[in-house]
């Protein structure tokens, strides 16, 4: 496996994640912050202009814009005066509509049903390691509904000024 270190942002990446193309929990990340420099746009802006002002690769940043397109969250133009805008306003967008858009995989915290067996203690353990997972799940989008795209960049906007 080759190691990249990308020399404007300083991460580590590994091959295989930068040039994946399944979803993974980064791409939340990346949605957000994507539609947060769109929804300050008043035209439509390219994937290598987000990538620039996001220090992303346009590659990874193309297919996150995709599956939020696909799921009606962007609208995309081609051509001369083409590139990616929201489809709606930054009002009515909410984490959560990000989030379910994306469906990155399983919620963060199944992963202790693997860790369970077919034995009788592991399925007591499965069954309520799933009501935590189910619960964890419920108040993350309890949480993210509350959030719009508009106040995430109001946010951004009074945390920038704050350190001005």
């Amino acid at each position: 496996m080759n190691i990249i270190i990308q020399p404007d942002n300083h991460s580590i990446q590994t091959e295989k994640e930068r040039c994946s193309s399944a979803p993974n929990h980064k791409w939340f990340g990346l949605s957000l912050q994507a539609l947060v420099v769109l929804s300050r746009k008043p035209n439509a802006c390219t994937s290598a202009e987000l990538a620039g002002h996001m220090k992303s690769e346009a590659t990874m940043l193309r297919r996150v814009l995709a599956k939020l397109a696909r799921e009606q969250l962007l609208e995309t133009r081609e051509g001369r005066d083409g590139g990616y805008r929201l489809k709606r306003a930054p009002e009515t967008i909410t984490l959560a509509d990000v989030y379910l858009a994306l469906r990155v995989g399983e919620p963060l915290c199944s992963g202790m049903l693997d860790t369970t067996g077919i034995h009788d203690f592991g399925q007591e353990m499965r069954v309520a390691f799933m009501e935590i997972t189910d619960e964890v799940e419920r108040r993350t989008l309890e949480v993210l509904r509350q959030v719009t795209i508009a106040q995430l960049s109001e946010r951004i906007c009074t945390l920038k000024n704050g350190f001005e």
